[in-house]
């Protein structure tokens, strides 16, 4: 049966000598992951080839919705001592699009990023041009640069492909007045922070540029810039702080109204304002010195994203240990009393309610017991106890074959999801973290 990947990398996933290598590396530079999701019980494989290997015909699935990230540390969805794979914004961004329909995820974060960084990254891409890691950023931490510098004709379709580019960066220009801002007067703060201000415009102006060149109907968003420092380490700090950060907010608004003024889609994700009263609580500022969000500040991030981009946002979370997977259908839980169940480590779903949640038909025969089930011009037949499916009369070997399952004084049939699902034409993504499946016609 196809197999449908969950999520696309930039590069390799990190051998485990260089992860451990980077826990050597201070909080503030260390680079993270490419992004990655395991596979869980379902036939679903992500893929760390190159960015063309599997890069789909742009006619292919007309209702996917692509979503291009560039950006720093926060992009890539980096936290201090991180050990496991991100669960950033980008992921829950994902996660999002999938209640919406199909939705396919480019992740080019480099960490350690300015927006200097990534002009000359979008200045690349545009012009065709490959970069080592100096070229794109000098001492940049992430060891996946240069192999990012490397693909940037793949990335540029990816670009120009995408329905969404949304983007973080900023925060490595602005750190330095963490540890600077105590011992400035006003005067040369406000100078200093005038200064930034102004390389930020130019170089956010030109990124935006770039990527509007390379897809003028793409919608961008980008975020403000967040300030991480909580009152208690000093309120007159925490004042000069909170007006950098919105002096940043005010320049990004007035870098979009400007493109917007001349038709182009440019939005702001306005994270900064969630972050004001709870920054201790948000960020690893407290415990490890460190500016980058936790899980709480990621998920508010990914939030103010999501009401950008789709106007709402929902709070998913995954069962309780033992249980069964979610199962989400076209945006919505699969609620019924034909539970999901799990036999030999997998999760086997009524086929009745599959049918029943994308608006296909089903026939019984009970001389064969096979179910029929058809969905436009496909048609899937699933045979009780089977190893094969039938997939518009073509068969396909299964390991898992349906069985009959009791509810109360039913019986119903029992199939893996992936199954059903993926023979009628369906995107299944499975994200581990969620112990969630989203199916999407």
């Amino acid at each position: 049966m196809k197999r449908k990947r969950i999520w696309k990398n930039t590069a390799a996933g990190l051998s485990a000598s260089m992860l451990a290598g980077m826990l050597l590396l201070t909080p503030s530079t260390l680079p993270a992951h490419a992004a990655d999701a395991k596979t869980g019980v379902l036939p679903v494989a992500s893929n760390e080839a190159s960015l063309t290997a599997t890069k789909k015909d742009a006619t292919a699935v007309t209702k996917e919705f692509r979503i291009v990230t560039l950006g720093d540390s926060i992009t890539v969805g980096y936290e201090p001592k991180m050990t496991t794979l991100p669960y950033g914004y980008v992921e829950r961004l994902q996660e999002q699009g999938l209640l919406h329909g199909r939705t396919q995820v480019d992740n080019f974060g480099i960490a350690g990023l300015k927006t200097s960084g990534l002009k000359n990254f979008t200045d690349a891409i545009k012009e065709g041009k490959t970069l080592t890691s100096e070229a794109i950023q000098p001492s940049l931490p992430d060891p996946r640069a240069g192999q990012i510098g490397a693909n940037t004709a793949a990335i540029r379709e990816s670009i120009a492909q995408a329905n969404l580019v949304a983007m973080t960066i900023g925060g490595n220009d602005v750190s330095e007045l963490l540890g600077t801002a105590t011992m400035m007067s006003d005067q040369e703060l406000q100078e200093k922070v005038k200064e930034l201000l102004s390389t930020y415009t130019t170089n956010v102006t030109t990124i935006i540029n770039d990527i509007h060149e390379i897809n003028p109907s793409a919608r961008i968003v980008i975020a403000d810039q967040y300030q991480p420092m909580p009152e208690v380490a000093g309120k007159e700090l925490y004042t000069k702080l909170m007006q950098a950060s919105q002096g940043f907010t005010q320049t990004i608004d007035g870098i979009a109204a400007q493109f917007t003024a001349k038709g182009a889609d440019v939005k702001v994700a306005h994270v900064a304002k969630d972050f004001v009263g709870g920054e201790g609580t948000m960020t690893h500022m407290i415990k490890n010195r460190d500016f980058h969000p936790n899980q709480l500040g990621y998920a508010a991030i990914a939030e103010e994203f999501a009401k950008t981009i789709w106007g709402d946002y929902t709070k998913l979370t995954a069962p309780d240990a033992g249980q069964p997977m979610n199962i989400i259908v076209s945006g919505k839980m699969l609620n019924t009393p034909y539970k999901p169940v799990i036999r030999n480590g997998k999760n086997f779903v009524a086929i009745q309610d599959i049918v029943n949640a994308v608006g296909a038909k089903t026939v019984w025969d009970n001389k064969t017991s096979t179910a029929t089930i058809t969905y436009g011009d496909r048609t899937v037949a699933v045979k009780i106890g089977a190893n094969a499916v039938k997939v518009n009369g073509a068969s396909v070997a299964v390991d898992t074959p349906a069985f009959l399952n009791k509810v109360g004084k039913e019986a119903k049939t029992y199939v893996p999801v992936a199954m059903v699902a993926e023979g009628l034409g369906f995107d299944v993504q499975y994200i581990a973290k969620l112990k969630t499946v989203f199916v999407n016609p």
